[in-house]
């Protein structure tokens, strides 16, 4: 055999640059492996051309009868990260190897909590990746810091229910050292992420806890209700609407409730939904003094625009405290067929000026949209030439 004969350097790296030992590992070759660790004048931790360990390649590859033999060897460092700050135990959770987890863990020096560069830990990663396996195996160290933060200061419960993976969270949720209601660095917290993303049954586990506060707002004061009103999650919104400690008419720290924020995104369902309500108030102004009713003029949303031309109560030509109509900024935003419905309210001026005195006409013809020009010369008084008697 090769491995008997006095010249043969064990450790030398071939043409590819990779030493036997790790060519072994990374095809897996548990016999080659076995001989080649039993040398003294063979590094078991030496990186590979692409600055990997033999151990963080078993890891990759999934060979655990290779990892098994590695792990064997005290001198072997376990936590040993590669070129890319990457430990064998972080390859192994980002793959959702649940095997090699396993392994990797049952060597009690093996680091659970260690974060990688970005400060993510394998809890973490798994979380975020609906890894449920590696979840439980990682959950199963008594030494596992189930709620260390990682990338924007997310807990691994937060990352699962921004993410939805419903398992994940069900098994966090059922630790006792595990803060529902952790907020990250915007001050959001698991259950406005679910919200956000339209989770709708990780809406409803979290809401099962009972320290969780569904009204909980963010740095911006928005609230769960308000993320799922204003990114048109009808599920969430219907599932909340029935929560009877629920806030449906909430404003946010700019005054915008979410019935404006789901006016401004055009979600006509969901405005339906809240105008259905008692306590929603169609015309709630926001610090600018602007109205959903003007939100969805501006934004170019015409069903929304419709429906709530719809009501008695909804008046569409008031203006902001800039003395800006919604005829006034659907006109800036050239939104020709909001134009045509307001243009058929008697009630809506079309020569109304700002405090300016910019009227949608001069808008329109200053950012040269020409179709809201051809509209409002139908309904305006055409201005004198300049001299004229």
């Amino acid at each position: 055999m090769l491995l008997g004969r006095g010249d043969i350097k064990p450790d030398k790296p071939g043409e590819s640059g990779q030493t036997p030992l790790s060519l072994a590992v990374w095809n897996g070759k548990e016999g080659v492996v076995r001989a080649l660790l039993e040398r003294d004048d063979v590094d078991p931790n030496k990186l590979d051309m692409y600055g990997k360990t033999p151990l963080s390649q078993a890891a990759c590859r999934g060979h655990e009868g290779v990892a098994r033999l590695l792990l064997g060897q005290n001198h072997v460092n376990p936590n040993k990260p590669d070129t890319d700050g990457q430990t064998p135990l972080r390859r192994a959770t980002c793959d959702g190897d649940s095997g090699m987890v396993e392994i990797l863990l049952r060597r009690g020096d093996v680091g659970p909590n260690k974060p990688d560069r970005h400060g993510r830990t394998p809890l973490w990663l798994a979380a975020s990746n609906g890894h449920e396996g590696v979840v439980k195996a990682l959950l199963g160290r008594d030494d596992i810091e189930p709620d260390m933060p990682g990338c924007g200061d997310q807990t691994p419960l937060s990352r699962a229910a921004f993410r939805g993976h419903g398992g994940v969270v069900e098994l966090l949720l059922a630790l006792d050292n595990v803060n529902p209601e952790t907020p990250d660095n915007d001050g959001r917290t698991p259950l406005l992420w679910a919200a956000n993303r339209g989770h709708t049954r990780v809406v409803q586990l979290l809401l099962a806890q009972d320290n969780v506060n569904p009204n909980m707002p963010d740095h911006d004061g928005q609230t769960p209700f308000s993320w799922a009103a204003c990114n048109g999650h009808e599920g969430v919104v219907k599932f909340l609407l029935g929560q009877d400690s629920v806030n449906s008419d909430t404003p946010d720290n700019h005054g915008r409730a979410p019935l404006l924020w789901a006016a401004s995104g055009g979600h006509k369902r969901v405005v339906q939904l809240l105008l259905a309500q008692d306590n929603v108030n169609p015309n709630m102004l926001d610090h600018d003094g602007q109205t959903p009713f003007l939100w969805a003029a501006r934004d170019g949303r015409e069903g929304v625009v419709e429906l709530l031309l719809g009501l008695d109560n909804v008046n569409p030509d008031m203006p902001d405290r800039h003395g800006r109509t919604p005829l006034w900024w659907a006109a800036y935003g050239g939104h020709e067929e909001v134009v045509k419905l307001l243009l058929a309210q008697d009630s809506v001026n079309p020569e109304m000026p700002d405090h300016n005195g910019h009227t949608p006409l001069l808008l329109a013809r200053a950012f040269k949209r020409r179709g809201v020009v051809e509209l409002l010369l139908e309904r305006t008084t055409p201005t004198p030439p300049s001299g004229a008697n």
